[in-house]
């Protein structure tokens, strides 16, 4: 009885648990259902896989150069997370490692630069780009996304659990800054860096706007911009679009479940 009682009162937490996995997972299953059903289909809800996957494949390749703007949007996601990934969590270190009120303050002018929308400062970084002839470039693209406050922040927080007593103790064994850095802090925060891989690769992966203003010339599109173009004709094949979806969710959903336990983990651990 007891037992019982004890099932009925974790009940609504299951219900409530069962809707959100629902919800989560509902798009994701019409996105991959609808890539393997015509446009008629798809427009009308249609919730069972289809057998136009390889018609869809061959009218998507056919339209768009797929491999190319998936090469495109790899080069760019995997250069943008690697140098913000170093750029942040060297800044991160310094936060914290060299603290003072002056750093206190620069930190909090950073965070206030959080609040400002890409969209006005769009135009002033195309223009500067521009000037230097860095359209049509994978540095006109990174550049801007290398150093975020967010990142910084993350990476500051993070170092605050870090025992100061093994900085100060291999200052004293004559070991420089940044070997410091590379050989004993970067290991010891592995949970922290995967959580912010996964953040900035997603991001970067994501990113359309910015590409689409900086990046003319239609050889060097992106995935999303890809998709855009699909959207751009007169006749939308829903078919095809849904497929090309699928193909740009492929490489974040990987990276997510490979690192999601150390996504969570280096999460709480910059919250602690």
């Amino acid at each position: 009885m007891t037992s019982v009682i004890k099932a009925l009162r974790g009940l609504p937490g299951y219900l409530f648990l069962a809707v959100a996995a629902f919800v989560s997972v509902g798009p994701l299953y019409y996105m991959a259902v609808s890539a393997t059903n015509t446009t008629a289909d798809v427009l009308n809800s249609r919730l069972l896989p289809g057998n136009a996957l390889i018609d869809n494949f061959n009218r998507l390749v056919g339209a768009q150069d797929v491999g190319a703007a998936m090469w495109n949007s790899t080069v760019n996601a995997v250069v943008t997370t690697v140098l913000a990934l170093l750029v942040c969590s060297i800044a991160g270190y310094g936060f914290e490692v060299f603290h003072s009120r002056g750093k206190d303050r620069l930190m909090s002018v950073m965070l206030l630069a959080m609040m400002v929308p890409f969209a006005a400062t769009m135009i002033p970084l195309f223009r500067m780009f521009a000037t230097f002839g860095l359209t049509n470039t994978t540095i006109a693209v990174v550049l801007p996304a290398i150093a975020t406050p967010f990142l910084v922040l993350l990476f500051r927080q993070a170092s605050r659990s870090f025992p100061h007593e093994i900085i100060e103790a291999a200052r004293i064994d004559g070991l420089n800054e940044l070997t410091i850095f590379f050989r004993i802090f970067l290991p010891t925060m592995k949970s922290t860096y995967a959580a912010a891989a996964v953040i900035t690769f997603m991001a970067a992966w994501n990113n359309f706007l910015w590409p689409k203003v900086i990046l003319v010339k239609s050889e060097y599109q992106t995935m999303p911009m890809l998709i855009a173009n699909l959207r751009a004709g007169y006749v939308t094949d829903y078919g095809v679009l849904m497929l090309a979806v699928l193909i740009t969710s492929l490489p974040t959903m990987v990276i997510f479940l490979v690192l999601q336990r150390s996504f969570a983990q280096g999460i709480t651990g910059a919250i602690k």
